[in-house]
């Protein structure tokens, strides 16, 4: 079993940044990925950003590519998403996603708000 936390949403205005946190525990050794998701009202659950754990590579969203950067700290089993240059349309509940390739399972944090408006 693995244990998700997120931290780190709010209001902010346009233009902003934030930086999410999400906090990994439990059977951390299948991990292989690392990600985030969010889901605006209305619409269906997005990929934003995800990470390799074995070599760091990363997938952006198009829509989010240049202004989001997702990061991992795996000593400390944590995984960031600096978001810069928020739009109202990034708007959205974001998720920690993680795919144990030990039990083929995703694990998904509980949902942080993150409201872009002025």
């Amino acid at each position: 079993q693995v244990q998700l936390v997120e931290s780190g949403g709010g209001l902010v205005q346009p233009g902003g940044s934030l930086r999410l946190s999400c906090r990994i525990s439990g059977s951390i050794f299948g991990i292989n990925v690392m990600g985030w998701y969010r889901q605006a009202p209305g619409a269906q659950r997005e990929l934003v950003a995800r990470i390799f754990r074995g070599g760091g590579s990363t997938n952006y969203a198009d829509s989010v590519k240049g202004r989001f950067t997702i990061t991992s700290d795996n000593a400390r089993n944590r995984v960031y998403l600096q978001m810069n240059s928020l739009k109202s349309e990034d708007t959205a509940v974001y998720y920690c996603n993680v795919f144990s390739s030990l039990e083929s399972k995703d694990y998904w944090g509980q949902g942080t708000q993150v409201t872009v408006s002025s």
